[in-house]
């Protein structure tokens, strides 16, 4: 069956479990830990930094995670930074263990992820490209969206339960665990050698610029880029914010709260499934903007919505479309990149998701001085009009077809 056609390789069978925990890991930590900053600061403002302090390393480091992928092991990149990641979760158990925990430990423990989640992303999909070859490369990356839109689903569900049953600590002794499983997993994979020691004794710095300038030159790339950055900055935030319409708007607990969040990520499994079983695609760019621009207006119905049942369809829809956006963002750059070039077109994707903390901070600002679903229509209508003249500007992405044997330009 075409949609499992990437399993055929057996490394790929180990790397797509290791990404699937470590995925699950992530959204785990935002659910526990805005749950706990709510509990113990009772300020959606400060929700909203576990979001900003997670993703603001993707800010600083998302070029340099692309330079390393160009340059040094993969492998090693990605072992490391489980390592790191494993250990501040471990940390974190023990800080709750003790009662020795305060909330900007929250802050702590997110930045360290995020370090780990802005120097391993380039290199964990440039990863799935040099194993399953070009060919294989969209349904490879549409079913590691698929693990990645499943974590979104079980991720956010399991830490709600373990809240309510085993509270915060036990939540993190798992999360610990599941980290212990990828790392194995990851250790067992085996990556082909590629071309990084061309780069061996290049300047960072100018790897960096040469980044930049190689994107820039191409007008789909640059598409894809402030599409990512327009997602980033106005409809993810909306995630920080959750613990607060749980609580205050819907007036849920926390094990509904996860199954909430559970709904956005049981529509992005379905949708992520989907690309993966459509076979050949042409216009990935259209996948892209029509996904992203779903997710938006159905981001906008959740911010009027008043009753839990209502808004569990409206955030499936929505994740149905951000799958979208998510399948085709890493495809898009790999398939016009290319080789040598390839880390360093995902760095800039990279720095692109750093619009992500910015954009916590806009909204927990604003959802202080309003109201959580003032602050998530607001973003929710400036990103339907933004994308729109993007969309209409820049019609490249959507218009220009794009398959895997495609010839890609060179732009030096």
């Amino acid at each position: 069956m075409h949609t499992f056609e990437a399993f055929g390789n057996r490394n790929y069978r180990l790397l797509w479990p290791a990404n699937f925990f470590a995925y699950t890991c992530r959204w785990m930590q935002l659910t526990l830990l805005g749950w706990l900053v709510l509990e113990l600061t009772d300020s959606p403002f400060l929700v909203a930094l576990v979001g900003f302090f997670g993703m603001l390393p993707l800010l600083i480091l998302g070029m340099v995670g692309g330079v390393l992928a160009d340059r040094v092991s993969k492998h090693r990149i990605l072992i490391m930074t489980q390592v790191v990641s494993c250990a501040g979760a471990c940390a974190m158990a023990l800080l709750l263990q003790t009662g020795a925990i305060r909330f900007w430990h929250a802050y702590v423990v997110m930045g360290c992820t995020g370090v780990g989640w802005a120097l391993d992303m380039p290199s964990r999909r440039s990863a799935i490209h040099d194993l399953v070859g070009r060919e294989r490369m969209t349904n490879a990356i549409a079913m590691d969206s698929v693990g990645m839109q499943a974590s979104r689903m079980i991720g956010p569900a399991l830490a709600g339960a373990l809240i309510t049953t085993v509270d915060v600590v036990g939540g993190y002794v798992v999360v610990s665990a599941i980290y212990v499983v990828a790392i194995i997993l990851i250790s067992a994979v085996s990556l082909p050698l590629t071309n990084q020691s061309r780069l061996g004794s290049s300047n960072i710095l100018r790897n960096l610029m040469e980044g930049f300038r190689y994107v820039r030159r191409d007008n789909a790339l640059v598409t894809t880029v402030l599409v990512t950055i327009l997602m980033n900055l106005l409809l993810f935030p909306y995630v920080q914010l959750i613990p607060v319409i749980a609580r205050d708007v819907l007036q849920i607990g926390p094990g509904l709260m996860g199954t909430l969040l559970a709904a956005e990520g049981l529509g992005a499994l379905f949708g992520a499934m989907s690309v993966a079983s459509m076979g050949v695609i042409r216009f990935h760019g259209r996948l892209y903007i029509g996904g992203s621009m779903l997710g938006l207006v159905m981001l906008l119905c959740f911010s009027i919505v008043r009753w839990y049942y209502a808004a569990l369809p409206v955030l499936f829809v929505l994740g149905f479309g951000t799958s979208g956006f998510s399948t085709m963002q890493s495809t898009l750059v790999m398939l016009r990149a290319r080789e040598e070039m390839r880390g360093r077109a995902l760095g800039v994707i990279s720095l692109a998701i750093g619009a992500g903390p910015i954009g916590a901070l806009m909204i927990g600002a604003i959802a202080s001085m309003s109201s959580a679903p003032f602050a998530i229509g607001l973003d929710a209508a400036l990103g339907i009009v933004s994308l729109s003249v993007v969309a209409l500007l820049m019609p490249s992405l959507w218009r220009q077809p794009m398959v895997p044997d495609e010839p890609v330009p060179n732009v030096d």
